[in-house]
């Protein structure tokens, strides 16, 4: 990216007349004289850098194939200064072991998006709040009540009714190309909306009310969480002026999405004060949340994140792995064979999950070549502290770029391909003590629903292949299907992948 692109991409007004004035090149000089000097001499290595953007003009809207790139010419653990802000990124197993694990202490504080900085909410965040005793007895309510082994056994039910209107609306929907994102984002999503607050928030038939609406502007809040291009973030000097309108956007979208829930948590928290309520009539999470005493804001926050988390990665996944399975067609045969061999009943239920391990083979595979979070959730570092013999300065961004470490030929016999049987002969797991593996994260930070996540991936991706054979529209060739990624919170496809349903 040369500068001019640089300068353009950032959609400022005017662009040449704020360069032109006096107070921005007196800021710039500040700029430079305020750049950090201690510890600089023992910092990972990086490409060169030029004055006042430092290396903002070598990462491009796909950071994690920039920055790779960047890893292969100068090693594992490289240092980039983008604006001001020195950042440091990992891109092996070892130097994600020694951010993840070796230095979990000094790099577990998070680096919050502008999208997310609303004062009022992040101190209720499980995702962008401090490591505090807050946050980990929120993390222990979420554990307990939603993602242990015993809510997972309490949930079941309830995620086979939703799969199941799932695979009607397909059913009825015979010959007709299907977005598949659309369908297992309201899936999921339905899923979720009824274990918090018994209700499903969104129609899978909704292609133009409400509930479509709702859908739209969670999108919104993702794709302004997962802005590349933020100058404030590069120059935090200018972040309070939002001049992307990031933050301000934001706001609105959270106020619009909380009116979608807020009657309910008005309606419930009535009853949970009730003097003829008991424990035993809490059947749902908020109920949980109303007993321990929260306030509407602490709900929409944790709530919002979680239809977020719990939605939008466990989508991207369960999207990648289709499309792998639509252009390996010889993959897709041996799952169907798995499941001849194993499943003797009509439909799929839980209990024969564990009976696949092909298909678990075949998710793993796709989640290697397809992390849904590329470069993890920005971690930064509250004191100074060496890793892999580098010193990593306090404040510093850091980063692991799982894409690139899924794709590095010195962990990965033939990268580049799909290719499940890697996972038949070898104990590699996702659940963040194989750092060659970490589409969840490791560490105190790492994706406290995972359970769930990996439970519903394996559900809807069961029953879809169990109940239909995909077929592409119009007779593409699904050798040529189109696989480009796009970067935001969690990595999509650049184009949607539409599918015809049809029933075996």
């Amino acid at each position: 990216m040369n500068i001019t692109n640089f300068l353009k991409d950032f959609n400022l007004p005017s662009p040449l007349f704020v360069l032109s004035t006096i107070p921005f090149l007196f800021f710039l000089v500040k700029q430079i004289k305020s750049l950090p000097s201690k510890c600089s001499k023992n910092l990972p290595p990086g490409p060169p850098k030029l004055p006042i953007i430092g290396n903002l003009h070598q990462v491009d809207n796909k950071p994690h194939v920039s920055t790779a790139n960047i890893a292969r010419e100068y090693g594992p653990l490289i240092s980039l200064r983008l604006g001001n802000q020195l950042v440091v990124i990992a891109s092996t197993p070892e130097a994600a072991m020694g951010i993840l694990k070796t230095q979990d202490r000094f790099l577990s504080a998070r680096v919050v998006p502008t999208a997310f900085q609303q004062p009022s909410l992040i101190p209720h965040s499980l995702i962008w709040s401090e490591c505090n005793e807050t946050w980990k007895n929120l993390r222990t309510l979420c554990r307990t009540e939603m993602f242990s082994t015993k809510a997972l056994e309490a949930q079941s039910m309830l995620r086979e009714e939703k799969i199941g209107h799932m695979l009607e609306f397909l059913h009825s929907k015979q010959g007709e190309a299907i977005n598949v994102e659309d369908v297992v984002f309201t899936t999921l999503f339905n899923t979720l909306s009824s274990i918090i607050f018994a209700k499903d928030l969104i129609d899978l038939k909704d292609d133009y009310g409400g509930s479509n609406e709702l859908k739209a502007t969670l999108r919104k809040i993702i794709e302004f969480g997962g802005r590349v291009i933020d100058f404030g973030s590069f120059f935090p000097i200018l972040e309070r002026f939002d001049l992307h309108g990031i933050r301000k956007g934001t706001l609105k979208l959270f106020s619009k999405v909380f009116s979608y829930w807020e009657y309910i948590i008005d309606e419930r928290r009535s009853q949970v004060n009730s003097s003829t309520w008991s424990s035993e009539q809490a059947h749902t999470f908020v109920d949980r949340l109303l007993e321990n005493g929260f306030s509407n804001n602490q709900i929409h926050q944790l709530v919002t994140e979680l239809f977020v988390a719990g939605t939008n990665t466990t989508t991207s996944i369960v999207v990648w792995v289709m499309s792998e399975l639509v252009r390996h067609q010889e993959v897709m045969l041996k799952i169907d064979n798995e499941m001849k061999r194993e499943i003797k009943s009509d439909k799929i239920n839980s209990s024969h999950l564990s009976k696949l391990p092909y298909l678990q083979a075949c998710i793993k595979e796709a989640m290697r070549l397809h992390p849904p979070v590329p470069l993890l959730l920005p971690h930064m570092a509250t004191d100074t502290c060496e890793v892999m013999s580098y010193t990593i300065p306090k404040n510093t961004k850091v980063f692991v770029n799982l894409w690139a470490m899924g794709r590095d030929p010195n962990v990965w016999d033939d990268p580049f391909s799909f290719d499940p049987e890697r996972f038949m002969v070898t104990k590699l797991d996702f659940k963040g003590q194989d750092f060659e593996l970490l589409p969840f994260g490791s560490g105190r930070r790492m994706c406290p629903g995972l359970p769930s996540g990996i439970k519903s991936i394996e559900f809807i991706l069961a029953s879809l292949i169990h109940e239909f054979t995909w077929v592409l529209p119009d007779g593409v060739d699904p050798s040529k299907l189109n696989m480009d990624s796009k970067f935001g919170i969690a990595m999509k496809r650049e184009t949607p992948l539409e599918l015809i349903f049809k029933r075996k």
